[in-house]
């Protein structure tokens, strides 16, 4: 059974399905399966935003084909861990959590970067110029990070 690993943001258009397959790039497709998933359900069935599309082609991977859904409570039976790109996603995943055992599987994901400083990853959607690639490369920087102690763990 493959380890779970999912991506969490508010809409599931822009950066957790950019951390979707950044992650599921550096990983053993036969060990590891990473999913996304948005706190909201605005963009439920839609295709990533289409700059997150051009920023992840640019780097060599191909997102076009994943779907925007919205996170639900049965995740944390589902996955083994589930990582939030701001404090905004991780209150709200924490608070349909029933039990310490799921709250232990949510974390920040760039406290993979900077340890207890829960920094957040910005939302380009309405951001910065060149925020996309910014984004881009905060998250491949964690996902390296992920990859490595997933290997580690479940090897």
């Amino acid at each position: 059974m493959p380890v779970k690993i999912l991506m969490v943001c508010l809409g599931n258009i822009c950066r957790s399905p950019l951390a979707e397959g950044i992650l599921a790039s550096k990983l053993p497709k036969d060990i590891f399966l990473v999913d996304s998933a948005g706190t909201g359900s605005w963009y439920v069935g839609r295709n990533p935003d289409e700059r997150s599309i051009a920023v992840a082609k640019k780097n060599g991977l191909n997102i076009s084909n994943q779907k925007g859904r919205q996170f639900k409570t049965s995740d944390f039976d589902t996955f083994d861990y589930i990582y939030v790109m701001d404090s905004s996603n991780y209150n709200d995943v924490i608070a349909l959590t029933k039990k310490q055992e799921q709250k232990d599987k949510v974390q920040l994901i760039l406290n993979e970067l900077f340890p207890s400083e829960n920094v957040d990853v910005p939302d380009p959607y309405y951001g910065i110029p060149n925020g996309f690639n910014s984004v881009y490369e905060m998250l491949d920087e964690a996902a390296e990070v992920i990859a490595k102690k997933l290997i580690a763990k479940h090897q």
